[in-house]
Protein backbone atom coordinates (compact mmCIF):
# COMPACT_ATOMS: atom_id res chain seq x y z
CA UNK A 1 0.00 0.00 0.00
CA UNK A 2 1.14 3.24 -0.80
CA UNK A 3 1.83 6.35 1.40
CA UNK A 4 -0.87 8.32 -0.61
CA UNK A 5 -3.31 5.50 0.85
CA UNK A 6 -1.59 5.14 4.28
CA UNK A 7 -0.60 8.30 5.05
CA UNK A 8 2.70 6.49 6.71
CA UNK A 9 5.53 4.65 5.17
CA UNK A 10 8.79 2.79 7.40
CA UNK A 11 12.47 3.47 5.64
CA UNK A 12 14.71 1.25 6.82
CA UNK A 13 18.02 2.29 7.00
CA UNK A 14 17.93 5.21 5.57
CA UNK A 15 21.05 6.66 7.20
CA UNK A 16 23.41 3.76 7.55
CA UNK A 17 23.80 3.10 11.54
CA UNK A 18 27.12 4.34 11.86
CA UNK A 19 26.27 7.94 10.36
CA UNK A 20 23.25 7.96 12.59
CA UNK A 21 25.47 7.26 15.58
CA UNK A 22 28.03 9.49 14.43
CA UNK A 23 24.85 12.21 14.43
CA UNK A 24 24.01 11.02 17.87
CA UNK A 25 27.04 11.42 19.45
CA UNK A 26 27.38 14.96 17.97
CA UNK A 27 24.32 15.59 19.72
CA UNK A 28 25.21 14.36 22.78
CA UNK A 29 28.25 16.80 22.66
CA UNK A 30 26.49 19.79 21.99
CA UNK A 31 23.99 19.03 24.47
CA UNK A 32 26.84 18.48 27.46
CA UNK A 33 28.44 22.17 25.92
CA UNK A 34 25.17 23.86 26.19
CA UNK A 35 24.76 22.90 29.62
CA UNK A 36 27.94 23.93 30.63
CA UNK A 37 27.81 27.16 29.03
CA UNK A 38 24.71 28.18 30.41
CA UNK A 39 25.27 26.74 33.92
CA UNK A 40 28.75 29.02 33.73
CA UNK A 41 27.03 31.95 32.64
CA UNK A 42 29.37 31.39 29.03
CA UNK A 43 25.83 32.68 26.83
CA UNK A 44 22.37 33.51 27.39
CA UNK A 45 20.25 30.71 27.67
CA UNK A 46 17.49 32.54 25.32
CA UNK A 47 20.13 32.52 22.44
CA UNK A 48 18.47 31.01 19.90
CA UNK A 49 21.93 29.30 18.19
CA UNK A 50 22.77 26.92 21.12
CA UNK A 51 19.11 24.61 21.41
CA UNK A 52 16.82 24.50 24.42
CA UNK A 53 16.18 22.95 27.28
CA UNK A 54 12.32 24.82 26.95
CA UNK A 55 9.91 22.47 25.01
CA UNK A 56 6.06 23.03 25.18
CA UNK A 57 5.81 19.27 23.73
CA UNK A 58 8.37 17.57 25.54
CA UNK A 59 9.59 19.76 28.84
CA UNK A 60 12.75 19.65 29.89
CA UNK A 61 14.69 17.52 27.26
CA UNK A 62 17.38 19.51 25.13
CA UNK A 63 16.43 20.33 21.63
CA UNK A 64 17.38 22.29 18.64
CA UNK A 65 15.67 24.41 16.04
CA UNK A 66 17.65 24.57 12.27
CA UNK A 67 21.15 22.70 13.45
CA UNK A 68 23.45 23.15 10.53
CA UNK A 69 23.69 19.39 10.31
CA UNK A 70 20.23 18.68 10.18
CA UNK A 71 18.82 21.10 7.49
CA UNK A 72 21.39 19.51 5.45
CA UNK A 73 20.44 16.35 6.51
CA UNK A 74 16.61 18.34 5.54
CA UNK A 75 18.10 18.80 1.74
CA UNK A 76 20.00 15.32 1.34
CA UNK A 77 16.47 12.95 2.01
CA UNK A 78 14.28 15.29 -0.06
CA UNK A 79 14.95 13.03 -3.20
CA UNK A 80 14.17 9.99 -0.77
CA UNK A 81 11.24 11.70 0.47
CA UNK A 82 9.82 12.31 -2.96
CA UNK A 83 10.33 9.19 -4.56
CA UNK A 84 9.14 7.76 -1.42
CA UNK A 85 5.98 9.48 -1.08
CA UNK A 86 5.06 10.32 -4.76
CA UNK A 87 5.10 14.11 -4.13
CA UNK A 88 7.16 17.02 -5.11
CA UNK A 89 8.29 18.50 -2.06
CA UNK A 90 9.94 21.66 -0.44
CA UNK A 91 11.34 21.57 2.79
CA UNK A 92 10.35 23.22 5.71
CA UNK A 93 12.63 23.12 9.08
CA UNK A 94 14.33 20.18 10.87
CA UNK A 95 14.01 19.75 14.97
CA UNK A 96 16.08 17.63 17.08
CA UNK A 97 15.42 16.09 20.57
CA UNK A 98 17.68 14.70 22.94
CA UNK A 99 14.59 12.53 24.82
CA UNK A 100 15.58 11.62 28.74
CA UNK A 101 13.79 8.99 31.21
CA UNK A 102 10.46 9.78 31.99
CA UNK A 103 9.84 12.25 28.72
CA UNK A 104 6.32 11.68 27.13
CA UNK A 105 5.28 13.29 23.66
CA UNK A 106 1.78 13.26 24.36
CA UNK A 107 -0.99 12.28 21.61
CA UNK A 108 -0.91 15.56 18.89
CA UNK A 109 -1.30 16.50 15.44
CA UNK A 110 0.76 18.71 13.86
CA UNK A 111 0.98 22.27 12.49
CA UNK A 112 1.13 23.49 8.83
CA UNK A 113 4.83 23.27 8.10
CA UNK A 114 4.91 19.99 9.25
CA UNK A 115 2.32 18.37 6.73
CA UNK A 116 5.00 15.49 5.26
CA UNK A 117 6.79 14.42 8.26
CA UNK A 118 9.74 11.98 9.41
CA UNK A 119 11.21 11.28 12.48
CA UNK A 120 14.73 9.26 11.90
CA UNK A 121 16.00 8.02 14.97
CA UNK A 122 19.73 8.79 15.23
CA UNK A 123 20.85 6.33 18.53
CA UNK A 124 20.32 5.52 21.82
CA UNK A 125 17.44 3.47 23.85
CA UNK A 126 14.62 2.72 21.40
CA UNK A 127 11.46 4.42 21.38
CA UNK A 128 8.44 3.54 19.48
CA UNK A 129 6.37 5.78 18.04
CA UNK A 130 2.55 5.53 17.49
CA UNK A 131 0.32 6.39 14.86
CA UNK A 132 -3.52 6.38 14.61
CA UNK A 133 -3.88 5.97 10.85
CA UNK A 134 -7.52 6.97 10.73
CA UNK A 135 -6.99 10.47 10.77
CA UNK A 136 -9.64 11.45 13.21
CA UNK A 137 -9.30 14.03 15.79
CA UNK A 138 -9.22 12.99 19.52
CA UNK A 139 -7.01 15.16 21.01
CA UNK A 140 -8.89 18.17 22.73
CA UNK A 141 -5.67 19.98 24.68
CA UNK A 142 -2.88 18.32 23.74
CA UNK A 143 -0.59 20.07 26.65
CA UNK A 144 -2.64 18.63 29.36
CA UNK A 145 -3.16 15.24 27.28
CA UNK A 146 -6.67 15.30 27.28
CA UNK A 147 -8.88 13.70 24.65
CA UNK A 148 -12.27 12.32 24.43
CA UNK A 149 -12.99 9.06 25.46
CA UNK A 150 -12.37 5.94 22.80
CA UNK A 151 -9.17 7.13 21.32
CA UNK A 152 -7.69 3.97 19.58
CA UNK A 153 -4.48 2.63 20.89
CA UNK A 154 -2.95 2.94 17.56
CA UNK A 155 -0.09 1.44 15.13
CA UNK A 156 3.30 1.09 16.85
CA UNK A 157 6.68 1.63 14.71
CA UNK A 158 9.42 0.58 16.37
CA UNK A 159 12.92 2.30 14.67
CA UNK A 160 16.22 1.07 14.68
CA UNK A 161 18.89 3.44 14.66
CA UNK A 162 18.86 4.82 11.30
CA UNK A 163 15.56 3.83 10.45
CA UNK A 164 13.02 6.58 9.37
CA UNK A 165 9.09 7.26 9.69
CA UNK A 166 7.45 8.93 7.21
CA UNK A 167 4.21 10.10 8.19
CA UNK A 168 1.36 12.73 7.31
CA UNK A 169 2.03 15.15 10.77
CA UNK A 170 -1.23 17.28 9.91
CA UNK A 171 -3.87 14.45 9.40
CA UNK A 172 -2.94 11.80 11.60
CA UNK A 173 -2.34 11.67 15.59
CA UNK A 174 0.78 10.77 16.63
CA UNK A 175 2.46 10.53 20.08
CA UNK A 176 5.05 8.39 22.41
CA UNK A 177 4.51 7.00 25.93
CA UNK A 178 6.33 7.22 28.58
CA UNK A 179 10.23 6.82 28.26
CA UNK A 180 11.68 4.11 29.98
CA UNK A 181 15.58 4.60 28.46
CA UNK A 182 18.14 6.21 29.70
CA UNK A 183 18.79 8.49 26.12
CA UNK A 184 16.91 8.71 22.49
CA UNK A 185 17.59 11.29 19.91
CA UNK A 186 15.21 11.55 17.15
CA UNK A 187 15.55 13.89 13.92
CA UNK A 188 12.76 15.27 12.85
CA UNK A 189 12.96 16.49 9.22
CA UNK A 190 9.69 18.68 7.70
CA UNK A 191 8.19 18.99 4.30
CA UNK A 192 5.01 20.90 2.34
CA UNK A 193 3.70 19.37 -0.78
CA UNK A 194 5.02 21.73 -3.65
CA UNK A 195 1.57 21.85 -4.90
CA UNK A 196 -0.53 21.99 -1.67
CA UNK A 197 -2.05 24.64 0.08
CA UNK A 198 1.35 25.53 2.41
CA UNK A 199 4.02 25.59 0.24
CA UNK A 200 4.12 29.50 -0.70
CA UNK A 201 3.12 30.71 2.69
CA UNK A 202 5.29 27.96 4.76
CA UNK A 203 8.39 27.75 2.49
CA UNK A 204 11.70 27.06 4.77
CA UNK A 205 9.05 27.77 7.67
CA UNK A 206 9.11 31.20 7.11
CA UNK A 207 12.86 32.10 7.27
CA UNK A 208 14.70 33.38 4.22
CA UNK A 209 16.97 30.74 4.23
CA UNK A 210 17.49 27.34 5.92
CA UNK A 211 20.03 26.95 8.84
CA UNK A 212 18.57 30.07 10.80
CA UNK A 213 16.69 29.76 14.13
CA UNK A 214 12.93 32.05 14.12
CA UNK A 215 14.71 34.97 15.51
CA UNK A 216 12.25 37.09 18.19
CA UNK A 217 10.95 40.07 17.27
CA UNK A 218 12.54 41.65 19.54
CA UNK A 219 16.22 40.47 19.01
CA UNK A 220 15.64 42.02 15.13
CA UNK A 221 14.38 45.57 16.39
CA UNK A 222 17.45 45.43 18.40
CA UNK A 223 19.87 44.32 15.91
CA UNK A 224 18.47 47.14 13.92
CA UNK A 225 19.56 49.86 16.37
CA UNK A 226 23.11 49.08 16.07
Amino acid sequence: MSFKTKKYQIIRKALSPQFANFIFNYMLLQRDAVDWMIKNNKVSPTNPFIGSRVDEQVPGCYTKYADWVMETLLQYMRPIMKTKTGMDLVPTYSYTRLYEKGNILKRHKDRPSCEISTTLHLGGDEWPIFLDPSGANFVIDEYKNIHKPGAPKGIRVDLKIGDMLIYSGCELEHWREPFQGNVCSQVFLHYNHANGPFAKTNFYDKRAVLGIPVFPPDSLNDENKK
